[in-house]
This record gives C-alpha cells, sequence and structure tokens, in this order.
C-alpha cells in the first residue's frame, strides 16, 4: 500500500509538470496559466478515470462491497 502511495506522489505531479512543460513548449502561443490549467484538467481526469477504474473492480471482485474488509476471502483488496 505504501508503494502504491509513493509511486502516486510521484508520477501525478511529475506528469502534471512534464505536460505543462510540454505544453508550453509545443504551443508557445498559450500562457503559462493555460497550460497549467489544461495540465491540471488532465491530471485531474486521469485520476477521475484510475478512482473509477479501481472502484469497478472492487464492485465487481467482492460479493458483498460493504462487509468485505482484508479479512475477506473474495479477492477485493488483494488486487493492489
Amino acid at each position: 500500500m505504501l508503494l502504491t502511495l509513493a509511486c502516486g506522489s510521484i508520477f501525478f505531479p511529475g506528469f502534471f509538470m512534464l505536460c505543462a512543460w510540454g505544453l508550453h513548449q509545443a504551443l508557445p502561443q498559450w500562457t503559462v496559466i493555460d497550460c497549467l490549467t489544461f495540465s491540471n484538467r488532465l491530471v485531474s481526469s486521469i485520476q477521475a478515470v484510475l478512482a473509477s477504474l479501481s472502484g469497478l473492480i472492487v464492485v465487481l471482485s467482492c460479493t458483498d462491497v460493504v462487509t468485505c474488509r482484508l479479512g475477506c476471502s473474495s479477492p477485493c483488496l488483494f488486487i493492489v
């Protein structure tokens, strides 16, 4: 779990900075604020898609989502 947290803490800010820098280099007519806004929305969209996919995986793999915990025999939380 900590590895996932560490990877996310590195990936998302890094992707934001890379996207903002790449947009500023590729489209110099855009202002810095435009590049930052677009990068922010892109990273937020990626986070939303990944959160939705992980929720879908949990819902599809658990028999009872409300009571399924780490002690549960179904593979709901063993994917991560």
